[in-house]
């Protein structure tokens, strides 16, 4: 399912050459462990319709067209619905508009004016679907690797690239535990929408630090709350209806964690109130979203009357 030739190649150039050789192994293996939907997604894949892909646009947004039939439109159309729901987006397909429950185009475009990706090496913890390595790729990144556990955000992914294939970017099915130590090859590393999910953000900080090369910029995407260096929200359960949010520090305090780690030169570049424009239901993720987590009479709250969710971007060296 995964060609990953040219991904070793790439590796090989780097302090990751012994565990690149390891990667179809360790691939097959994360692929075999049983989950009961993962044969029917990768079925899925094999009922998408050849098509070529004529025009691509990935800076302005993610569209590729080309020649299709309108029995070939039904049939795209109807096998990437097989694959909901689709969170992270929108794909304009050939004239099929996938309208996905975030508008992580939106988020691009607060991160995107402050990085230059030109010819870089780059790692996605927590890439979803891939959405945002497109994009990185449109801003002139050399290659992109991916990881995330997750296997149906993986077939999105492919069902996307199918189309796209010579193009150099990845999915691992792995998490940052999956990799070694100090493995210092990659010019950035972004986390966007992981920190909060660790229950250990120091150590999620020295991993990711422990991914790029001397000089090398994490892009860290995260919740954060108002207040001063000393204030952390530790929700009791949920928070937005989500059971695994550990942390939610000030801006103050994650700018003292990035010091404390060892990064430089930090710098928190955008702050943004999630909007229930940025995410919501659609007709491809039909299930609640953030309109059902904040408390309907006051949406500064969450529904446990928490402080609604607010991100932060921030921009930091190793």
């Amino acid at each position: 399912m995964i060609n990953l030739i040219e991904l070793i190649n790439h590796l090989n150039k780097t302090p990751l050459k012994e565990w690149a050789q390891t990667l179809p192994n360790r691939v097959e293996e994360k692929l075999t462990q049983e989950h009961g939907d993962f044969p029917r997604w990768q079925a899925v894949l094999n009922e998408l319709p050849e098509l070529v892909a004529t025009h691509i646009d990935l800076t302005q947004d993610f569209t590729i067209n080309g020649q299709v039939t309108s029995e070939q439109h039904q049939q795209l159309e109807q096998t990437l619905r097989k694959l909901m729901p689709w969170r992270k987006g929108p794909f304009n397909l050939f004239g099929i508009h996938i309208d996905t429950e975030w508008h992580s185009d939106w988020k691009w475009q607060r991160v995107s004016p402050h990085i230059d990706l030109t010819d870089k090496r780059i790692l996605d913890v927590g890439c979803g679907n891939g959405y945002y390595q497109w994009r990185m790729l449109g801003a002139g990144a050399r290659y992109v690797l991916g990881i995330d556990p997750n296997l149906l955000f993986l077939c999105q992914f492919h069902a996307i690239k199918k189309y796209l294939p010579d193009y150099p970017l990845w999915i691992l099915p792995f998490t940052l535990d999956d990799f070694p130590t100090q493995s210092e090859s990659f010019d950035v590393t972004f986390s966007m929408g992981v920190f909060y999910h660790r229950r250990s953000p120091i150590d999620h900080l020295l991993e990711l630090k422990d991914t790029l090369v001397k000089g090398g910029q994490l892009i860290l995407e995260t919740l954060v709350i108002d207040g001063d260096a000393q204030q952390v929200l530790v929700p009791d359960d949920r928070y937005a209806q989500m059971r695994n949010v550990w942390f939610l520090p000030s801006i103050e305090a994650l700018t003292r964690w990035l010091k404390r780690t060892g990064f430089s030169n930090i710098r928190c570049v955008d702050v943004n109130q999630t909007s229930i424009q940025e995410q919501r239901a659609t007709d491809w993720m039909t299930f609640k979203s953030l309109p059902d987590f904040l408390n309907p009479n006051d949406h500064s709250l969450t529904i446990e009357g928490l402080p609604a969710p607010k991100r932060a971007v921030f921009i930091a060296s190793k």
